[in-house]
């Protein structure tokens, strides 16, 4: 495995493989891994020839006051899991690498129509982010396929949308949520969690399926629905931020004649964000 640092070093060694036809895929990360970005890579494999992850905490995704400086970096981990998953190569550029021109760039990848709704409620930089990030790294990687974690729904169906908007020649893949046995949504951030709130967190994604029960059940008055489950939230603890039952697609507030929806939610429990969602028909 390959661990390449710079733009022109990564274009070099993927030039060769690519001329042969070689099937590229593609996984971007903020690195301090879990078995839920392992899946990625391997998900990858099953698909591509060669696969390339990244890793780089995205300093534009981050607002003043939240965990940039804190955000985990555990790169010589994040190197034995990727290894032991078979990853061909990873790229981690540095921030000077990624911004030549220093973070405040001019150009930036934004769709304010889904970026500003659910967490771009309470984080509405985030989003941009995230899309003008990713949009960097898909061409500078220009894999075939790129895969992305569903627990992140607003984040893939931004992506799925930017990735279409804009005519970027990849196909971009969302695999399954992972979770503990408890059903707690993996994620990098469950390491801020004391044992006491990991066992507490589980109750999100607990509501989650609690509320898909009632509406299969019949239940369709959505915000009496939503007001209830972030009720329950407080009473176990939680902070919630939103919980919202949306159109699967685009993510819209549902309407009593949706077929295909999914439920978004996210809380703080202590200092940790937490978010989780899932999709059913009815």
């Amino acid at each position: 495995m390959q661990v390449i640092n710079s733009i022109r070093s990564l274009r070099d060694t993927l030039s060769k493989p690519r001329r042969r036809g070689a099937k590229i895929g593609f996984v971007p990360t903020m690195g301090n891994l879990h078995d839920g970005h392992i899946s990625l890579v391997e998900e990858a494999h099953k698909t591509c020839d060669l696969v390339v992850a990244s890793i780089f905490v995205n300093p534009l995704q981050f607002a003043a006051g939240e965990d940039l400086d804190t955000y985990p970096r555990t790169f010589h981990e994040d190197k034995e899991k990727l290894e032991k998953s078979g990853c061909d190569i990873i790229f981690a550029p540095t921030v000077t690498e990624m911004y030549p021109n220093g973070q405040g760039i001019e150009t930036v990848v934004d769709l304010p129509s889904l970026s500003l709704l659910h967490c771009g409620i309470t984080r509405p930089h985030f989003f941009k982010g995230v899309a003008t990030v990713v949009v960097k790294l898909l061409n500078m990687v220009q894999p075939d396929t790129a895969f992305f974690g569903e627990k992140d729904r607003q984040q893939l169906t931004i992506i799925q949308r930017v990735v279409n908007d804009l005519s970027i020649p990849v196909m971009i893949i969302g695999v399954s949520t992972r979770r503990d046995v408890s059903g707690l949504a993996l994620s990098s951030r469950n390491g801020y969690l004391s044992e006491k709130e990991r066992q507490q967190a589980a109750f999100l994604y607990q509501t989650l399926e609690q509320t898909r029960e009632a509406i299969q059940q019949g239940e369709r008055n959505y915000t009496d629905m939503e007001k209830m489950a972030n009720q329950c939230l407080s009473e176990q603890g939680f902070q919630p931020d939103y919980f919202h039952i949306c159109q699967r697609d685009t993510l819209l507030p549902a309407q009593e004649s949706d077929l295909e929806l999914a439920i978004l939610t996210a809380a703080k429990l202590g200092d940790t964000r937490l978010i989780d969602n899932i999709v059913f028909e009815i």
